[in-house]
C-alpha cells in the first residue's frame, strides 16, 4: 500500500504478523499475570495460556519449568521511513559536537521565579571543517546510546547536568540460522524463561535471535566486533531446550547494534531537562523504543507545539524521577 503518503511508491517493510510470546518460569509468573492485567486494561488484546494451552498452539515448544506464557497479537507500528520529508520538512544531517553560548533566563510561570538557561547546538556538516551553529528555540536530544555522552559533551558547566543522563551504548548481538524442520510459519517472537529470543525470518526455514547478557558479562562497546562464541555457547544450547528442532542447524550471518541503556532504571527518558530551559528529551528506551517510538514522538510534538502533554502524560518518564532517585521499575 501507499500508506497514506502522497506521490511515494508501496514501501516493503517486512512486515511480521506472528505476534510476542512470553514465557515465564514459576518465580516469575506472578510478575507476568499481573503485567498482562494491565495491558488488558488499557485494550490490548492478549491471551494467558497454561503449559497445556501453549503446548496445544505451538506443539513444537518444550514447556518444561513454564508456569503461564502471554501470546500477545501483532501491532504495526511504523510503515515509512520518512513520511514528514513528503509533508513538506526540510531536513539536514550534521553532527552536534557542542553547544553555543549558555543563556540565562529567568522562567516566570511557575511562580516564584526561577534562573533557567537556554542552549542552542552547534552542527559539524560532513566533508566541512566548520560548524553552523543553529538558532532554535527548542532542542531534542534523541540520540539514543549518545544521548548521554552529547550531554556531556556538550562543554556545560557539570552543575547544569545534575543529575546526569545516565545513557549508554550497550552492545548486542544478533545471529541468524536456517533450520530445516523448525517451527515453520507459527513461529512468533520467542522471549524464553532464560532471557534467550528467536523468531521467524521470511518464509524459508531462517531464524533470527539473540540474549542480553548479565551486567557483569557486558561486552566492549567501543567497536561492533561479534563474540560468535556467544551463541555457541550461551544462546544455542538455551533454544534447542526450549526447540527441539534447533538442536540441529547451520548457523549463517550475524552482527552488532547499539541499545539505548539506561542504567538508572531501564526505561526512557522522556521530557523537558530540569535545568535547560529549551532542552527536551527523548531516549534511554534500553530495547523498547521501537515499540515505544510513535507514543514518545507524539508527546515531544506535544510539548513542542503545545507546552504540555495532552494525549498521553508521560511526566511518570521525566527527569524528576532521576532527581528523587526513584527508578520507574517495569
Amino acid at each position: 500500500e501507499h500508506l497514506g503518503v502522497p506521490n511515494e511508491p508501496p514501501v516493503d517493510i517486512q512486515f511480521q504478523p506472528s505476534g510476542y510470546l512470553f514465557l515465564a518460569s514459576p518465580q516469575d509468573a506472578d510478575g507476568l499475570e499481573t503485567a498482562v492485567k494491565v495491558q488488558r486494561e488499557e485494550g490490548v488484546q492478549v491471551t494467558l495460556l497454561s503449559p497445556t494451552q501453549l503446548k496445544e498452539k505451538f506443539p513444537w515448544i518444550d514447556t518444561e519449568d513454564v508456569a503461564v506464557a502471554s501470546y500477545g497479537t501483532w501491532g504495526l507500528i511504523t510503515a515509512h521511513p520518512h513520511p514528514s520529508m513528503s509533508l513538506g520538512v526540510l531536513s539536514c544531517t550534521g553532527e552536534v559536537r557542542g553547544t553555543g553560548p549558555v543563556v540565562r533566563t529567568h522562567q516566570t510561570r511557575p511562580r516564584p521565579p526561577r534562573l533557567m538557561w537556554r542552549v542552542s547546538p552547534q552542527v559539524y556538516m560532513q566533508d566541512s571543517l566548520e560548524y553552523q551553529p543553529v538558532t532554535c528555540a527548542i532542542v531534542v536530544n534523541a540520540a539514543g546510546a549518545w544521548a548521554g555522552a552529547l550531554l556531556e559533551a556538550a562543554g556545560l558547566p557539570k552543575a547544569l547536568l545534575q543529575p546526569p543522563l545516565p545513557i549508554q551504548p550497550r552492545k548486542r548481538y544478533i545471529f541468524s540460522w536456517h533450520c530445516h524442520d523448525g517451527p515453520g510459519l507459527s513461529c512468533p517472537f520467542l522471549v524464553d524463561t532464560s532471557g534467550a529470543y528467536c523468531r521467524r525470518e521470511g518464509i524459508a526455514g531462517n531464524y533470527l535471535g539473540g540474549m542480553s547478557p548479565p551486567e557483569e558479562e557486558e561486552p566492549d562497546p567501543s567497536d561492533l566486533s561479534v563474540d560468535h562464541d556467544y551463541f555457541q555457547e550461551q544462546i544455542w544450547p538455551r533454544l534447542a531446550r526450549r526447540i527441539p528442532a534447533f538442536s540441529s542447524l547451520r548457523p549463517g550471518s550475524s552482527w552488532a547494534g547499539y541499545y539505548d541503556h539506561n542504567s538508572f532504571d531501564r526505561n526512557g527518558v522522556v521530557g523537558p531537562h530540569p535545568r535547560l530551559e529549551n532542552l527536551l528529551v527523548a531516549a534511554g528506551f534500553s530495547g523498547h523504543g521501537l515499540q515505544h517510538g510513535l507514543a514518545a514522538g507524539r508527546a515531544v510534538a506535544e510539548l513542542v507545539l503545545k507546552g504540555r502533554y495532552e494525549t498521553l502524560d508521560l511526566s511518570r518518564l521525566g527527569w524528576g524521577r532521576l532527581v528523587r532517585g526513584e527508578p520507574l521499575v517495569e
